[in-house]
């Protein structure tokens, strides 16, 4: 999920403690997900600790408190949002013996069945305006970067796909929150990048003093905020094992169909029964983005394609998505997409030509 580091989504079961333990602190400490995660096959406990499995705090606070001692971990792509890669976990008591190499592959062989399966319910769960789109950038196939102590990128090729003014901007941003060890600087928050065009890449960073499954010394997250066609996708069963996460995914539709209304925090959260205050609270701790910025994409995404229509004024936009007069459209657009909406039209409609002249 775009909040930085890992959580545990599937299967529902999974006990309440063992959830909230491996938030808290042991999915720095999950070498194995992470190992399988960067090099792209699975990876046994033994691979993940060739010290020895019984030396890591993994093994020793969330293992074997549940009596377990082997596992094994398959890459999955991106499970639960694009860009976003996770592992499915297999785990053995000690009795039962290590796994062996027919069932490890077996294992890598269920995993490409989820990754399909899961690609095709994304598309199939999309609306027409989303599965058609091609008002909003085109992002990367991996949209979390990590920078380790020496400004290196721990995941190959995660700057890849990035435009260069954005990558730049990353590595100097890093740089400057990796050195404050002092804690000066907050552990998470929004940053807000332009583009070598102007267009605005948004992410949240989350950066760690230490992140042993990683390596030695901080590190830091800089998960690209998925859009709105990516929240479209999301369904409550898709993180069965967080209930509380799952029970804020109706807040998710109730905004992208109500935009047009601009409904207050009190009403969104309403949707999903809890106070204002603490929907508040775990929206933007467990999904990674505030309520507020969360609705205002909804109305940026829609008023993009109006503007790539060329059909409607800027006025009549502004109404539609929900916003209280033109200037105040203008001066949110240009908040959010880091352009005016007059500029970013412009820009919009020469990049779908110079598109449309490549595919002849």
């Amino acid at each position: 999920m775009p909040r930085g580091g890992l959580q545990i989504v599937q299967p529902s079961e999974v006990a309440d403690a063992w959830l909230k333990s491996y938030a808290a602190q042991f999915h720095a400490h999950d070498a194995l997900s992470w190992r399988a995660i960067m090099s792209k096959r699975p990876v046994r406990t033994e691979e993940a600790w060739p010290q020895g499995i019984e030396l890591s705090p993994f093994y020793r606070g969330f293992l074997q408190p549940a009596n377990l001692r082997y596992a094994v971990a398959a890459p999955l792509t991106d499970p639960i949002l694009p860009g976003y890669p996770g592992a499915l976990h297999v785990y053995r008591k000690a009795g039962q013996g290590p796994f062996t190499n027919e069932q490890v592959q077996a294992l890598a062989d269920v995993a490409e069945q989820i990754d399909r399966l899961a690609a095709e319910a994304r598309q199939s769960r999309l609306s027409p305006e989303c599965a058609q789109d091609d008002a909003l950038p085109v992002r990367p196939a991996v949209r979390q970067v990590i920078f380790n102590s020496r400004v290196d990128t721990v995941v190959d090729g995660a700057l890849a796909e990035i435009d260069q003014s954005v990558s730049d901007q990353l590595q100097h941003d890093a740089r400057h929150r990796l050195q404050q060890l002092s804690g000066k600087l907050p552990r998470s928050g929004r940053l807000a990048l332009p583009d070598s065009n102007g267009d605005l890449w948004n992410f949240h960073v989350s950066s760690y003093r230490q992140y042993p499954a990683l390596g030695d010394g901080p590190f830091a997250f800089y998960c690209l905020e998925p859009d709105y066609c990516d929240w479209q996708t999301l369904r409550a069963g898709d993180v069965a094992a967080d209930m509380e996460l799952a029970r804020l995914i109706p807040a998710l539709h109730f905004m992208q169909q109500e935009y047009p209304k601009s409904p207050t925090l009190s009403e969104i959260a309403r949707t999903v029964h809890l106070s204002p205050f603490h929907f508040h609270r775990r929206f933007t701790q467990l999904l990674g983005i505030t309520p507020k910025h969360f609705m205002l994409d909804c109305q940026i995404f829609h008023a993009k394609r109006m503007l790539t229509a060329r059909e409607r004024e800027l006025a009549d936009i502004a109404a539609s998505c929900g916003f209280a007069h033109q200037s105040h459209f203008t001066s949110r657009f240009k908040q959010a997409a880091g352009l005016t909406p007059t500029r970013w039209r412009k820009l919009a409609v020469k990049n779908r030509a110079t598109m449309q002249m490549a595919e002849r």
